[in-house]
């Protein structure tokens, strides 16, 4: 039986004769937490402030017999267990009050004291459970509408909260994309809201109650990723002992989200070109063809398109991921959803730690909004959440706000023109070059040059930490080791 606090459970004990209520007190005083009440009239008048676990009615009693209170009081308080005492084993009348539900248990006099007590804690762990079960689906329920909420807000989609006009746009972009069945493609810095946006296109389509499968591709290097999404039949490769479905298999019918993938090895682009054409693919080493329905949705970092065009990605692979493009703003750029989602985040956090802060001040908010916020949402998220839990109090100040360091790359010298130079003017400054005798400059190998600078100047100040260098940027570790190996860094 359950471990049960007995005392903390009332127990009401109807009977019209006193002397059967102090036999009652005696036996059971110090093992329940009893109430009494002289003749039915009586009882259910109490009935009016007290919510007993069990009711215990004697049946012969003046003017409403032990049956018809029962009745009476189980429409008043449906919880409660009726236990019904009687000396007349009157048994058509007691079959009709059992099937009648106003009786769970009938008990002879003279009741043995022994058996009535187990009868009784019976009935209270009978009512404990009823009413545990009520609470959790009444937590339930309230947390399932929370979700509901949080999900199906046109502008709040989770942790996508704000009032910019960007955001509103990307809100009103997703409800589109949402509605089609086309393939998406999101595009946004480290730490945006990429994820969620992926999230909530699939919930606001129809494959919302089919599976939604992310797959973090920068965990995959070589050929891995291609065995993970598209499954393989047992000895296909060394290691292959049985046979797996992929990823894509797993999405069917619902909604495949890829973070991040690249490199694209030519077996995979053409596989997967096959998937968005067609509906179709094989599991590695099968030639057995299988039908898929699912839409892709991409996430890629700026730039990682251009890159993929320069690195011979099949133009209409790119074309198929690129139906529909939808970017997000950096939160540099949309400065006026700070406050909405600091304020998100931390409710997120006084959830989860319950002697958390849950106020922001105003020169708080200040401070936010005037950071740089280099890793967008999620340093955010993490400023938020250090800030609530180290701070005294039920309100996070400007103190409390520690960010990120992040090294900025030097500002080169500036070159100083000879006095001979005849491209510097008559103030000895310098001209411009003309356009076709100036170097032509490759963006990206120098920003991959400013990446490597400050990786390696992370690393050095973390001591080769990998994970804390990954913390502090605001990425995930296999984010890390992908960018470490694409960058040529070998710690």
């Amino acid at each position: 039986m359950r471990d049960l606090d007995w005392n903390s459970f009332d127990v009401l004990v109807v009977d019209d004769e006193q002397d059967n209520l102090d036999a009652f007190r005696f036996a059971f005083r110090k093992s329940f937490k009893l109430h009494y009440a002289l003749g039915g009239a009586e009882a259910l008048s109490l009935l009016d402030r007290l919510d007993p676990a069990v009711i215990v009615a004697d049946q012969r009693m003046p003017g409403m017999s032990g049956i018809e209170f029962l009745k009476q009081a189980k429409e008043r308080r449906p919880d409660a267990a009726g236990v019904l005492l009687t000396a007349y084993a009157d048994m058509t009348v007691l079959i009709d009050a059992v099937n009648s539900g106003a009786v769970d248990r009938y008990v002879q006099k003279p009741w043995n004291s022994k058996e009535l007590a187990v009868i009784l804690r019976q009935a209270i762990a009978g009512v404990a459970t009823l009413r545990e079960n009520r609470r959790l689906r009444e937590q339930l329920a309230h947390y399932a509408g929370y979700l509901e909420r949080e999900q199906r807000d046109p502008i709040d989609f989770g942790e996508i909260a704000g009032e910019s006009e960007a955001m509103r746009e990307v809100a009103a972009q997703i409800g589109e994309v949402a509605k089609a069945a086309t393939h998406a493609l999101i595009e946004g810095e480290e730490g945006a809201e990429k994820e969620v946006v992926a999230r909530a296109i699939h919930v606001g389509s129809p494959r919302e109650e089919q599976p939604f499968v992310k797959v973090t591709c920068a965990a995959f290097r070589g050929d891995a990723l291609e065995r993970e999404l598209f499954g393989w039949r047992r000895g296909a490769f060394d290691g292959a002992f049985t046979e797996r479905a992929g990823r894509l298999e797993l999405a069917h019918r619902g909604t495949i989200y890829l973070d991040e993938p690249a490199p694209l090895t030519p077996s995979l682009q053409a596989r997967l070109l096959r998937v968005l054409t067609d509906g179709e693919l094989e599991r590695l080493g099968s030639t057995e063809t299988t039908r898929v329905d699912v839409r892709v949705v991409l996430s890629l970092t700026p730039g990682i398109e251009e890159a993929w065009v320069r690195a011979g990605v099949l133009p209409e692979l790119v074309s198929r991921l690129s139906v529909f493009p939808l970017r997000l703003p950096p939160l540099r750029e949309r400065r006026e959803d700070i406050r909405a989602l600091a304020e998100h985040f931390l409710r997120k956090v006084a959830r989860r730690n319950a002697r958390a802060a849950t106020a922001l001040s105003d020169e708080a908010i200040a401070k936010l909004t005037a950071y740089a916020w280099p890793g967008n949402t999620r340093e955010l998220e993490n400023v938020v959440e250090r800030a609530a839990i180290l701070s005294r109090g039920d309100v996070i100040l400007p103190e409390h706000l520690a960010f990120t360091a992040r090294p900025q790359p030097a500002e080169p010298p500036a070159r100083a023109p000879k006095a001979a130079d005849p491209e510097a003017d008559a103030t000895g400054k310098a001209l411009a070059a003309p356009a076709s005798s100036r170097p032509k400059l490759d963006l990206s190998s120098q920003l991959d040059d400013i990446e490597r600078r400050e990786l390696l100047a992370a690393l050095e100040r973390c001591g080769g930490n990998k994970a804390e260098v990954a913390r502090q940027f605001g990425m995930q570790r296999t984010t890390l080791y992908y960018r470490l190996k694409r960058l040529g860094i070998d710690t």
